[in-house]
C-alpha cells in the first residue's frame, strides 16, 4: 500500500495509511502511517466494534492533517480488546497545516 500511497501523493493528494506489521511500513516508508499493533486482517479493529473502528479512522486523519514528516509512523495507544473506547475523546476538528 505504500508504494501506491507515494504515487497518490505525487499527484498532489495527501495519504495516511494504516499498518499492522511495522517492519513492512519502515521498509516501504510511506508518506504517513499510523501504525496498530493488532491481529492480520484487522487494520481497523475488530468486526462490529464500532468505537474501536472510528478511533482508528479518527486519528488517521489527525495524523494526515498534522503529520509534517516525511515517511513518518505513530504508533497509535489502542490495544487488542483492552482499550477503553468510551474514554476515547474524539477531535473536535481538523485543521489542516498550510505551508
Amino acid at each position: 500500500m505504500g508504494l501506491v500511497q507515494r504515487e497518490i501523493e505525487k499527484a498532489g493528494i495527501p495519504t495516511v495509511g494504516v499498518s499492522i506489521v511495522r517492519e513492512y511500513t519502515e521498509k516501504v516508508q510511506p508518506p504517513r502511517t499510523v501504525y496498530v499493533k493488532w491481529p492480520f486482517g484487522h487494520p481497523l479493529g475488530e468486526p462490529g466494534n464500532i468505537r474501536q473502528q472510528r478511533a482508528v479512522i479518527l486519528e488517521a486523519f489527525k495524523v494526515l492533517y498534522s503529520s509534517t514528516t516525511p515517511g513518518e509512523i505513530v504508533d497509535l495507544p489502542f490495544r487488542w480488546r483492552r482499550y477503553d473506547y468510551d474514554s476515547y475523546a474524539e477531535p473536535k476538528s481538523f485543521v489542516p497545516i498550510r505551508e
